[in-house]
C-alpha cells in the first residue's frame, strides 16, 4: 500500500503483469485506458483509450468489435485509478504498463502505449481547464465581475 497516496501498488502492478485485458478507470477523466496484452493479427496487444461503457456485456462487444480476430477474454479485469494521470506516471504504473506491452509487442507497443499515455493527459488537461472555466457539465463557483 502506498501510504502517501492510498493506493495498493502491488495489486495493481499484480493487475498490470498477470490479467490478459484489463481496464483502468480514471477519476478525472470519463474515458478508460483498456489493453488487451494478447496479440492480434498483427502480432501486436492492444493499448486505447475508450469511451465508458453501461457493464462488462458491453465491454465484450466492443472488444470483440475491435479485435474480432482475438478470442474473447474469460474475464476483463477493471481497476481505479483515483489520481491524476502524473501520480500515475511518478509511482511506475506507466512504466509497468508499457514493460508489459513490450513484452507482448516490442517496440512497437511501447511508443503506441506512450502516445495512448499522452492522449489520456491532453484529455485531463482538457477537463481541467473546463471545470475552471465553467465549461460543459461545469458550473463556476465564482466568477470575476465584469466591468
Amino acid at each position: 500500500m502506498d501510504a502517501d497516496h492510498g493506493l495498493d501498488l502491488e495489486a495493481i502492478f499484480r493487475v498490470i503483469d498477470e490479467a490478459p485485458v484489463f481496464v483502468v478507470r480514471f477519476s478525472l477523466i470519463e474515458q478508460r485506458l483498456l489493453v488487451d496484452a494478447r496479440p492480434g493479427a498483427d502480432g501486436q496487444p492492444f493499448i486505447e483509450i475508450v469511451p465508458p461503457v453501461n457493464g462488462a456485456a458491453e465491454r465484450y462487444r466492443y472488444l470483440q468489435k475491435v479485435r474480432p480476430e482475438v478470442p474473447l477474454p474469460e474475464q476483463i479485469t477493471v481497476f481505479f485509478w483515483p489520481r491524476a494521470l502524473q501520480v500515475m506516471r511518478d509511482l511506475g504504473v506507466c512504466g509497468r504498463i508499457e514493460a508489459r506491452v513490450a513484452r507482448e509487442g516490442g517496440d512497437a507497443a511501447v511508443e503506441r502505449a506512450r502516445r495512448v499515455f499522452r492522449e489520456a493527459e491532453r484529455l485531463e488537461r482538457a477537463d481541467v481547464v473546463a471545470a475552471i472555466r465553467g465549461g460543459e457539465g461545469y458550473e463556476t463557483v465564482w466568477e470575476r465581475p465584469r466591468a
